[in-house]
């Protein structure tokens, strides 16, 4: 009898060991991440959605991820016809300047001497030249003080919170020397928060995805020197740094500066899925890029992009609407499209959908208005998470998560003879109404 207790108590110690494993591994699955850096973001980059984020409305010095805004002022200029790729001009005594300072990463540009918009923007974006991101500048505004302008009101058109830029480089404004551009204080400095700059690269990325051949070259040679991008987690980086390689990044911009400290804009695309991720004022250039793939790896085991509701998903009890004048007096309704999202493991059934039908296709009644075209776009299906760990959304001025709801079947206009006795019809139920109503 006691080896028979002592029997089953070790099961149960067993059991209970084994099962809080399990929990411990659930536990962990869910677990934030603990990322060694001031300010930090994952987001991901089709739906715009937060995936991770620590302190990511602080507004710090981005140091050189400036340049993506200057980047996306050269493309956009370059699609209105502004400039060319071809384009040439030569470089000023300003550009120069800085161009000749060895505290600064530069290729070494020659005064009177013609450079095409292609080969500043590439020392820009592989090598973090700050002398041709300036000649660019001056290029496309005239002035750097008026490239800054332009930079402001463009991240005033992308909703880029606590954003101020100060000059096209990301170096502080004391570095510039005489220099700084008009309008701008000798001690200001570019400021930008994790999130801001995780819509900024989301919008370059977007809006411009050619960008990306752009950055993701790990080595490439101007005017007989070698340029080696100071991204070392690209695929196909020379010596030692190639082991900071990482499956999938091809972008975007690094920064570096004492007030700055290492910061780092990346992202990756796998298996159909591309990730942002954003770490500002980690302490070493070596700490940017493990906490990057820290972030990163989160983002990739973790989440998974699902198909939560397929097309013609139907919402029980309110798959119709009603329609008057019609041969039919409701229309049946679905959505569209599927709706799909990046969904953490485990968290399938968070998720809600509801309809937000358009109100500008109704009557004053709340009905169609007959004839109803199959097809017809009346609203949206709106995807909702239900969970507790949601850190919204970079776009929040906008609907990412719907889809299209359009009727399923046409109704006919009814005849007028059918017309006619439904009027008459609706006639006598509306006074039968309202003698009932006089002897209530």
């Amino acid at each position: 009898m006691k080896q028979t207790k002592t029997y089953l108590t070790r099961i149960l110690v067993l059991t209970v060991m084994v099962f809080s494993l399990l929990m411990t591994g659930v536990t962990t699955a869910h677990a934030e991440i603990n990322v060694e850096a001031e300010s930090a973001i994952l987001v991901d980059a089709e739906t715009g959605n937060i995936l991770f984020e620590k302190e990511s409305d602080i507004a710090l010095p981005p140091a050189s991820m400036t340049k993506v805004m200057t980047e996306y002022l050269v493309w956009e200029a370059v699609e209105n016809g502004e400039i060319s790729w071809d384009t040439t001009t030569e470089i000023s005594e300003y550009a120069y300047s800085i161009s000749a300072n060895n505290s600064f990463s530069g290729v070494g540009l020659r005064l009177d001497h013609e450079y095409t918009v292609q080969e500043l923007y590439d020392a820009m974006a592989i090598y973090s030249d700050n002398a041709t991101t300036i000649a660019l500048a001056e290029l496309i505004a005239g002035s750097e003080g008026e490239f800054v302008k332009m930079m402001n009101k463009k991240a005033e058109e992308m909703g880029l919170e606590n954003a101020e830029f100060v000059n096209s480089t990301g170096l502080s404004n004391s570095s510039l020397g005489e220099n700084y551009p008009e309008g701008t204080n000798p001690d200001d400095n570019n400021l930008i928060s994790a999130k801001s700059m995780a819509k900024l690269a989301y919008h370059l990325i977007n809006d411009y995805p050619e960008a990306l051949e752009i950055s993701s070259v790990p080595t490439q040679e101007f005017e007989g020197n070698e340029m080696i991008n100071y991204n070392w987690m690209l695929p196909g980086m020379p010596g030692h740094i190639a082991k900071y390689t990482y499956e999938g990044l091809d972008g975007l911009k690094t920064g570096r500066t004492e007030l700055a400290g290492h910061t780092f804009t990346g992202t990756a695309k796998r298996d159909g899925t591309r990730l942002i991720s954003v770490v500002m004022r980690t302490d070493s250039v070596e700490e940017r890029f493990e906490q990057t793939q820290k972030i990163l790896d989160y983002g990739f085991n973790s989440f998974s992009n699902q198909t939560l509701f397929e097309s013609g998903h139907q919402i029980e009890g309110e798959s119709t609407l009603p329609v008057v004048n019609g041969k039919e007096e409701e229309v049946e309704i679905a959505s569209a499209e599927p709706i799909e999202t990046m969904v953490r493991e485990g968290e399938e059934d968070q998720y809600s959908v509801n309809y937000q039908i358009n109100e500008e296709v109704l009557n004053d009644e709340g009905a169609l208005e007959a004839p109803v075209e199959e097809g017809l776009e009346v609203g949206e299906l709106v995807l909702t998470y239900d969970g507790e760990q949601s850190y919204g959304n970079i776009l929040s001025d906008e609907s990412t998560n719907s889809v299209p709801v359009e009727t399923n079947d046409g109704v006919e206009k009814s005849n007028w003879f059918m017309l006619m006795l439904q009027a008459i019809g609706d006639f006598f139920v509306g006074l039968f109404n309202s003698i009932k109503g006089l002897f209530a």
